[in-house]
């Protein structure tokens, strides 16, 4: 999972790195412009199976349109829904990545208001009402997360558990074979390697840790 965002100096272009947030909590924002309505909700999600159901939740049947955008690290989607294209669903993921968020949807839902827009009061609307709702939300930072596999013997179980509970690993899953057992944890990437030294000095090397990609 990714954790942190590099952006550019605009005097130097200098590449920054700069930590990522999701949100604590659902958020909201409402914004008028020329009697259109538009209402910015936002929540955090972890993977893109979630992204039908939060637009399914915040669907109101008397708006306009219900346009949106997600990031789940790289993977990123947006919808105009209606709207002329690039004026509604880019412009709220542009917010998203602006406010350096993470694993975060934005649905913008429009009441036409009788006033016609045009392109550029679109995208300042949307994009304007997707900032406003993050940039005032609780948000958490997120933390860089190792995922790894180990396998150990089963004279080791005891000491390979109670490392798991000091270093904060979080066990994924549990197999075993004839003479070993096999474990994928998730653990914040800062701990992996006093872990790893842990394991071996706990089980006499005899532990075998191999980092996966996500």
């Amino acid at each position: 999972m990714r954790a942190f965002q590099t952006i550019y100096c605009l005097c130097c272009n200098e590449p920054t790195e700069v930590t990522l947030s999701t949100l604590a909590a659902p958020a909201r924002f409402e914004l008028i412009v020329k009697k259109s309505r538009f209402l910015a909700q936002a929540m955090a999600i972890d993977d893109a199976e979630q992204a039908p159901a939060f637009l399914a939740s915040v669907h109101a049947a008397d708006a306009s349109h219900h346009c949106w955008a997600y990031r789940i690290g790289n993977a990123y989607r947006s919808s105009d829904d209606g709207e002329p294209a690039g004026t509604a669903g880019r412009p709220i993921l542009v917010a998203i990545d602006g406010q350096h968020c993470d694993r975060v949807m934005v649905v913008v839902a429009r009441w036409f208001g009788g006033t016609k827009l045009g392109a550029g009061g679109l995208v300042r609307a949307y994009g304007g009402a997707a900032s406003e709702c993050l940039r005032n939300a609780a948000l958490t930072p997120l933390v860089d997360q190792a995922q790894v596999t180990i396998a150990c013997g089963f004279d080791h179980v005891g000491a390979v558990h109670q490392l798991f509970a000091q270093f904060g690993a979080n066990k994924r899953s549990e197999t075993f074979t004839d003479n070993a057992l096999h474990y994928d944890i998730e653990l914040p990437r800062k701990r992996l390697l006093a872990l790893q030294n842990a394991l071996r000095d706990a089980t006499r090397g005899q532990v075998r840790i191999v980092e996966t990609p996500e």
